[in-house]
């Protein structure tokens, strides 16, 4: 709708409303100016825009905040855990620096032994904090958990059952991180 149609039209809504509202001279007071309207309508379409341009500038700031947080968790996902290994690797290093010490031989490879399995100990605490389970290898082979890599002869084990395992697998919740490499009876 064209402008002098708008104008046309709010002139007449004005007319009709002061035909109608006044009866005689006496009791019609002046209704609002149609300047003054229009006036009063372009000031509140000013104050939609401004709170709309504001409400739509703090949509964009609270997005841009949040995808950048976003990347910032998936980067520093890791941080509790790698915090949790500090230990195991300060505890082997410790085992390290002991071979340094001046020992017999027999003492100095008790001292390693027991940093290797101070380590280990670190290690499957921290395993346990984070929900990391090492995968079973007793029975059967599971083919969704354990990875045959040989096949041997046993007298002691059925056909398909789990003879030995030659590296572990783990499990980190429900999802497989590696698959046990296992070898099977035939």
């Amino acid at each position: 709708m064209s402008e002098e149609k708008k104008d046309e039209q709010l002139e007449q809504e004005v007319i009709q409303e002061e035909t109608t509202c006044c009866q005689t001279e006496e009791t019609c007071f002046k209704e609002e100016s149609l300047e003054d309207k229009v006036a009063r309508l372009e000031e509140e379409l000013k104050q939609s825009e401004e709170k709309y341009l504001r409400v739509h500038a703090d949509f964009e700031n609270i997005k841009k905040r949040l995808e950048r947080e976003k990347y910032q968790a998936i980067d520093y996902a890791s941080e509790k855990f790698a915090k949790d290994l500090l230990t195991p690797i300060d505890t082997l290093e410790m085992a390290l620096a002991s071979a340094n010490a001046d020992l017999d031989a027999a003492e100095l490879l008790s001292k390693l032994k027991e940093g290797i399995e101070l380590t280990i100990k670190n290690f499957v605490t921290t395993f346990e904090k984070h929900n990391i389970s090492k995968i079973d290898t007793d029975g059967e082979f599971d083919p969704n958990v354990h990875n045959a890599v040989m096949q041997v002869d046993s007298n002691n084990h059925e056909s398909g059952q789990i003879v030995s395992e030659l590296q572990k697998g783990y499990m980190l919740k429900d999802r497989l991180l590696r698959p046990s490499m296992v070898s099977i009876a035939n």
